[in-house]
């Protein structure tokens, strides 16, 4: 997707004042960002609802999600420059907003998750345009600004959605979907008075579609011979087909990927040191980081028994902890490099699931057994996610620098549903509170190696080398409205928790090629 702005005169003709457009835009990522976290406080009130679903069965409501999101987050992007961003950014929003109506109103589980097909498509479409809309709308010497407050909005998202999912399921659990219906239809009225309507490319070309349903097919299939596996047995015949299935369709879609002349994820990139490390630090970390967010829900609802209300309480000091962090770890990685700052957001994040595993027991001692712990994964989180999403990125040519992010992007995506999958794998179905203990302490310890991994991983990243004497400035300014600026899905830095805007050398940084300098 074009993170240029072609012309900016016809991209603003028609259009609101940026002041408008920045709200627009703000409302509607904020509500697809927020979803994320609070439908995870819903899901044990919505497995009662359907006649006790099983933990298998609910792990769709976020896995199909995640996988329908990362396979469409690049064809959104180049399908918003082919044909507008305006109107996939509207019809992104639009299809959001029916599809959390159609969410609320679920008669039963498969239903749910079919609706939350549509709505990831919804998010696919609106998350990789907002900002060239947003961009479109901004004079150049405002971007870097509005960036940041736009890439924010992640940890914003993150540290209301707890106590709102709360608060919401305490009502019912399809107000963690009814509550999207408002701000998406005040965003759409205003979004079709306002937003800009920056050109087409009618020249850029859609990536491989094929691709896209070889990795939804992939990735599917595994997370549904994980889940499956402990209930159909690890050598039935639908397990063994599942995994045999996705094995075929990931070696296909990588095949692809290295062959194809438009492949949806340009391996080649994964040449590159740092964008390799820290794009594998990012992988593994994210496995780990989904796992620990839904057991977090299912300890405090199924183990110590609290309401959503108090779940989403005792979950909320970890997601607070991330945007100051977040924005404390750019000064602290230029100073010393990415590579300690991540290892030791990594090493954080292992220390306070440690503290689980050797703390928590069935009886409720919050303040020594949650707390300790939520602290720590979060000051994890704060410094790992934004410090790797901008290593990765910066390592890359400027003209890579928003497919990198969608590659980056997808990866998190992907192991998402990995990660919530093992979950569902560790934990099953435990007979006793015993058991249950026993299980969430093995799925602890398993993410706690998991983040060590990652930390190796980011001990590899390199420094990127120095950035090259600024352009004069006409050049400078030719360059920001040129039909040559670097292109690629933007891939959604909120969803990196707002961090990685910002910062020099950064894609939305005052160096990048989104400063407008």
């Amino acid at each position: 997707m074009a993170v240029g702005i072609p012309n900016r005169e016809a991209a603003r003709r028609g259009g609101g004042g940026p002041r408008a457009v920045f709200t627009v835009v703000v409302a509607a990522i904020f509500m697809s960002n927020l979803d994320l976290f609070i439908v995870n406080v819903a899901l044990p009130s919505i497995g009662r609802d359907f006649g006790g679903a099983s933990l298998a069965g609910l792990s769709w409501v976020l896995n199909a999600y995640a996988i329908v999101f990362a396979a469409l987050l690049v064809p959104a992007g180049r399908l918003g420059d082919r044909t507008g961003q305006r109107g996939v950014f509207l019809a992104g929003i639009m299809i959001f907003t029916l599809a959390s109506a159609a969410c609320a109103a679920a008669p039963d589980l498969a239903v749910l998750v079919a609706a939350r097909v549509v709505q990831a498509a919804g998010a696919a479409a609106l998350i990789p345009t907002s900002l060239a809309l947003l961009l479109a709308a901004t004079p150049p010497g405002k971007r870097p600004g509005r960036v940041r407050a736009w890439a924010a909005v992640g940890g914003v998202s993150a540290a209301l959605g707890p106590v709102a999912g709360g608060l919401l399921v305490q009502l019912d659990w399809r107000w963690v979907f009814l509550v999207n219906l408002p701000i998406g239809a005040a965003a759409l009225l205003a979004g079709v008075r306002v937003l800009p309507h920056p050109p087409a490319r009618d020249n850029e070309r859609l990536p491989d579609l094929l691709g896209v349903v070889l990795l939804t097919a992939g990735i599917g299939g595994l997370t549904g011979g994980l889940v499956e596996g402990p209930a159909w047995g690890w050598s039935s015949s639908g397990v063994i087909a599942l995994l045999a299935g996705a094995a075929v369709a990931i070696a296909w879609f990588l095949w692809r990927c290295s062959h194809h002349e438009r492949p949806l994820v340009e391996l080649h990139l994964l040449r590159i040191p740092a964008f390799r490390s820290a794009s594998a630090a990012v992988f593994v970390f994210s496995i780990g980081f989904a796992a620990m967010l839904l057991s977090n829900v299912l300890w405090c609802q199924t183990v110590w028994h609290y309401s959503a209300l108090r779940t989403g309480l005792a979950i909320a000091p970890g997601p607070a902890m991330v945007p100051a962090l977040a924005v404390g770890a750019g000064p602290l990685a230029r100073r010393i490099g990415s590579a300690p700052v991540a290892a030791a957001g990594n090493l954080l994040f292992a220390a306070g699931l440690l503290w689980r595993v050797f703390s928590v027991s069935v009886v409720p001692h919050y303040a020594v057994d949650m707390l300790p712990s939520m602290l720590l994964t979060g000051m994890g989180v704060g410094l790992t996610l934004p410090t790797l999403m901008s290593a990765s990125t910066t390592a890359l040519p400027a003209a890579r620098f928003g497919t990198g992010s969608a590659l980056v992007n997808m990866a998190r995506q992907v192991a998402s549903a990995l990660g919530v999958a093992v979950l569902v794998t560790i934990i099953g179905v435990p007979a006793t509170a015993a058991g249950a203990v026993t299980a969430f302490r093995h799925l602890w310890l398993i993410m706690a190696g998991a983040a060590v991994l990652a930390a190796t991983a980011a001990a590899f990243v390199r420094r990127p080398p120095p950035v090259p004497a600024p352009s004069p400035p006409a050049a400078s300014a030719q360059s920001a409205s040129s039909p040559s600026a670097p292109s690629g899905s933007t891939g959604s830095v909120a969803g990196g928790l707002g961090a990685t805007a910002g910062r020099p050398g950064s894609p939305g940084g005052a160096d990048g090629p989104l400063g407008g300098r």
